[in-house]
């Protein structure tokens, strides 16, 4: 659109707020790719308010699709957005070569689009650090969710970032099947989800546990120290408690840790209301988990949903999800429950969002086109690199598995993991709860169980007074 049809654009919105009694003055517009913006200043005793009401009005009478109104940031300014005539593509492309997408300090950048004025916005999933993100049917919400990903496979090794996807619709995210970023197949089994997220939890606490033994605080400051150690071939030492001895004293030893880097682990969600439907429960506990605690491990959430609402999205999930993202939704009420405040459904469709980042803060963004063909040549391409390396506990919950986190605390383990365990104990002659949870890398209520059935099998004996057990069995025979 050329300055001579803005302005006269211009000087039409000024007259028809006129006609509904709003007085003021348009002093800057700001023209975009899908929308422009029109800063009115408007005369003293004007509300806010009074002209958001008249959206509707507004846009009928400038023969727009919509109108959306909002207050410009450091300004005595209301914002009027109407969407252009002719509607510009936005690539993902040319996000990717911007030097937004290569600042340094963006550790999983994901690519959301352009801004009202046409410069490129990529934000950091790492600070976020998980996202919410909602739309109805066409409204590019899927090809938004297939752009972020893109965007970190674009820039991170599976050795640096790892993938578990969620896909109940079996349709949007099965395209990345077989990829070596995967940490399992993509996942369609809503019952599997549930596990896969169990799983997850349990990874979330095995890092803090590493985490803690150097005595670093998150993820990025393990890495570093591990690949320090790497590097001049070192290790570190520290002393822990393996048990009593005779009269009740604890027992120490000395403990070598070679730590290796941990990639980063990013859990993609394309619909959460069915997950919702068939394990809400489950799937709720798991995610408030999650995202009160995974930053620091190196984890993050990406959860989108078509249903908007709050059996969908409970106030325990809102309110652990800082960072939203609204597509375009079919209603105010929608809006709300997503963002906390109308607008979304004032919103063009395809790919035209709102972004509220962690302060509160909205941004209107224009995401880009990604095309089914360009996924799929890029998943092309990441196959015949490498093959996928897949975890098969992820899917495949061991019969009584129990999480302290999700469940009643109880439960053992496969027989597999037990005959280990007797083989460290029987070989150690060290019969103690911590000792099998540190040397298996398993949770505590797992190794407590593991020892409660060598107890029952004769492998070791009952505590004693000062919590103590003597090894019965003799050692593992030599291979």
């Amino acid at each position: 659109m050329d300055e001579h049809s803005l302005k006269q654009n211009a000087k039409m919105l000024e007259g028809v707020l006129q006609e509904f009694g709003v007085r003021g003055v348009i002093d800057q517009i700001r023209p975009g790719p899908v929308v422009t913006l029109y800063e009115l200043v408007p005369a003293p005793g004007v509300k806010h308010g009074r002209v958001v009401a008249l959206a509707d009005d507004i846009a009928r009478s400038m023969s727009a699709r919509a109108c959306r109104i909002s207050v410009v940031q450091g300004r005595n300014a209301i914002g009027i957005e109407l969407p252009n005539a002719k509607r510009e593509t936005v690539y993902l492309r040319d996000l990717l070569s911007s030097a937004e997408y290569d600042k340094k300090g963006h550790l999983l950048p994901l690519a959301l689009g352009e801004t009202i004025g046409g410069e490129p916005y990529v934000a950091d999933l790492a600070r976020m650090p998980h996202l919410l993100i909602a739309g109805t049917t066409g409204s590019g919400k899927s090809v938004g969710v297939n752009a972020m990903i893109l965007s970190i496979l674009y820039r991170h090794s599976p050795a640096e970032c790892r993938f578990i996807m969620i896909d109940p619709k079996m349709l949007e995210l099965s395209v990345y099947d077989g990829i070596p970023h995967l940490l399992a197949p993509v996942v369609t089994d809503p019952k599997k989800a549930v596990v896969a997220l169990k799983w997850t939890v349990r990874e979330m606490e095995d890092r803090y546990r590493r985490m803690s033994k150097l005595g670093v605080r998150n993820i990025a400051s393990y890495n570093e120290r591990a690949r320090e150690a790497q590097a001049k071939g070192e290790h570190f030492e520290r002393t822990v408690q393996t048990g009593f001895d005779d009269q009740g004293r604890p027992v120490y030893e000395s403990e070598k840790i070679r730590p290796e880097p941990l990639p980063f682990l990013v859990v993609v969600m394309d619909e959460m209301a069915d997950l919702m439907l068939v394990a809400g429960k489950d799937v709720e506990g798991a995610v408030q988990r999650l995202a009160q605690m995974a930053r620091a491990a190196g984890i993050h959430l990406i959860m989108a949903t078509q249903r908007p609402s709050v059996d969908v999205i409970t106030g325990t999930i809102k309110a652990n999800f800082p960072t939203r993202i609204s597509f375009q939704v079919t209603s105010k009420i929608d809006s709300r429950t997503i963002l906390g405040e109308q607008g979304g459904e004032q919103l063009l469709g395809q790919g035209d969002m709102l972004y509220m980042a962690g302060g509160g803060r909205i941004t209107r963004l224009h995401g880009p086109f990604v095309d089914d063909k360009e996924v799929e040549d890029v998943c092309k391409h990441l196959k015949a690199q490498a093959e996928p390396d897949y975890l098969d506990l992820i899917t495949d919950e061991p019969d009584g598995d129990a999480d302290g986190a999700m469940d009643d605390g109880g439960g053992g383990s496969g027989d597999d993991l037990y005959d280990r365990a007797v083989a460290v104990v029987t070989r150690d002659r060290k019969a103690s709860t911590s000792y099998v949870q540190r040397r298996l890398q398993i949770g505590y209520n797992r190794a407590a169980s593991l020892i409660e059935r060598m107890e029952q099998e004769g492998v070791v004996s009952p505590a004693n007074h000062a919590g103590k057990r003597d090894v019965l069995a003799g050692p593992p025979p030599m291979a």
